[in-house]
């Protein structure tokens, strides 16, 4: 269920990206032109369903996505990867999904849960731009599942293959894209080689 999209300008924001001496304000931008990149690929997959389109001369036939999409960023970091889905999904509805890893354990530990209604009739794209251990990313499918939804896919700019592992293992059916699929992890549960914390080089933190 993994889909690396492998694009040469998707490469090179990321090369960017992975820059030590990329300022918050530059990577901001390229995080959100990876993630307007990402979207077709992403959402390849979502079903569509006929309309009638007027064109200025005639009457043609045309099509509409079959449901509503939410986006899901986990935050903090998701947030980042946000802007760039809603350039080219401004209809989106968009959760909200607090979890913060607790630095000892690398567990998440939930603190936050809001999501639009009516979650089992709409196409949920769950966002966070690495996946480590995959410990979030899972405990947040879960969240959403047990609020009804059934359609979900995540996608990220980074992961790493032990959160493909836990993810392929806990939640079979979950479509995963990513950028990149990195070597390991490292003692800390960072990404190898990574690009950091993601959440604080946007944030400037």
């Amino acid at each position: 269920m993994l889909e690396v999209i492998d694009h040469p300008v998707i490469q090179t924001e990321l090369s960017g990206l992975r820059d030590r001496d990329c300022p918050s304000r530059e990577f901001r931008a390229r995080v959100r032109r990876v993630a307007s990149l990402m979207v077709p690929a992403v959402t390849a997959g979502l079903e569509t369903r006929p309309i009638a389109c007027e064109t200025p001369l005639e009457v043609t036939s045309g099509v509409e996505l079959a449901r509503p999409v939410v986006l899901a960023p986990i935050l903090r970091a998701g947030i980042g990867f946000l802007d760039g889905f809603l350039d080219l999904l401004p209809d989106a509805s968009i959760a909200h999904i607090g979890l913060a890893r607790n630095e000892e354990t690398l567990q998440p530990e939930p603190y936050y849960f809001k999501t639009p209604p009516d979650l089992g009739d709409a196409e949920v794209i769950v966002l966070d731009p690495m996946l480590a251990t995959g410990g979030s990313v899972s405990e947040a499918i879960r969240q959403l599942r047990d609020s009804g939804a059934t359609r979900l896919r995540f996608a990220c700019l980074v992961a790493a293959p032990e959160g493909v592992k836990a993810i392929e293992s806990e939640h079979p059916d979950l479509p995963i894209f990513t950028a990149a699929l990195d070597r390991c992890l490292n003692a800390k549960g960072y990404i190898l080689p990574g690009l950091g914390d993601a959440g604080d080089r946007i944030f400037g933190t």
